[in-house]
């Protein structure tokens, strides 16, 4: 059994680990309450822009199929933007995206499985994929994921467009983590290019017929198609990061319980051994004394 000396100091060590996680799982929680507000207030803005885009298309109809972005791209591969984290200490965050990019990709054909283009936004993904020998196509460094901001995924779409468009890509999905609640954060696909209609949201019959366009209808959606990608890649990055410091917080959480029952478990046997001591010592002291009469 360890002695009195070494249990202190790894009470000690235990208190300061407690006081950093603690910590950590504060600032967490500060920055949670930050993107959570503005995951939130992005998505009424992603899905009504994808209600307008629909009722456009269907006052196009059959027009679309003359729109490249509505029709698979003349590439051979998938592109696949995985969302990942910065830093680590999150929990299962990463580890569920990673897990969830590997039963994707078992489940497609071995000969479509070497055709897929990796885009990352997140040195964890970038990293997860390297170690393993996977090429990342593009690697998105700025800005920081924690600094993200509406201009960093208009690079994104932007990047991910002109691939499409210039043929590299047959299609291009995104693989990020969707923030249901502070405690359930789910890998989802989402699937970006090509657009299809029927993914727009909008209801049978719906088609806008009786809206007053100007200049007219394909001029606005031509212009409305690229705002409308931007703003779901914003989305999704936000649900990201807003995925990523709730599973920082949880498991912070923990970690800082964890410490405590650790550090109480220590104190109960530092306890019993400096009672021992002491009860030890009392007893060589009688037993001196018994031994001087």
């Amino acid at each position: 059994m360890a002695g009195i000396k070494e249990l202190r100091g790894r009470i000690k060590s235990v208190g300061n680990i407690k006081q950093i996680t603690r910590a950590m799982e504060m600032v967490a929680t500060t920055k949670l309450r930050r993107f959570q507000d503005r995951a939130v207030a992005s998505r009424p803005y992603a899905r009504e822009i994808g209600g307008l885009v629909g009722r456009l298309a269907a006052e196009l109809g059959d027009s679309l199929e003359e729109r490249p972005l509505f029709r698979p791209g003349a590439g051979e591969r998938t592109a696949v933007l995985v969302v990942s984290s910065d830093r680590g200490l999150c929990g299962a965050y990463n580890s569920n995206v990673f897990r969830e990019l590997l039963r994707w990709r078992d489940g497609r054909p071995e000969a479509e499985q070497r055709e897929l283009a990796y885009q990352v936004y997140g040195r964890k993904g970038y990293q997860w994929l390297t170690a393993r020998g996977r090429e990342v196509d593009h690697f998105f460094v700025e800005p920081p994921l924690e600094k993200l901001d509406f201009a960093a995924a208009v690079r994104v779409a932007r990047v991910l467009t002109d691939g499409f468009l210039a043929g590299k890509y047959r299609d291009v999905l995104v693989l990020y983590t969707a923030f249901e609640s502070m405690v359930k954060f789910v890998p989802t696909w989402l699937p970006l290019l090509p657009i299809r209609p029927e993914s727009l949201g909008v209801a049978e019959g719906d088609t806008g017929s009786d809206m007053i366009l100007e200049p007219d209808a394909a001029t606005i959606f031509d212009n409305l198609i690229p705002r409308y990608l931007e703003i779901r890649i914003y989305n999704a990055l936000l649900e990201s990061l807003t995925s990523e410091f709730a599973s920082r917080r949880f498991s912070m959480k923990s970690a800082t319980d964890a410490a405590g029952d650790m550090q109480q478990a220590l104190r109960g046997v530092y306890n019993r051994k400096r009672q021992e001591t002491i009860t030890k010592e009392l007893l060589d002291i009688v037993g001196g004394a018994e031994a001087l009469r």
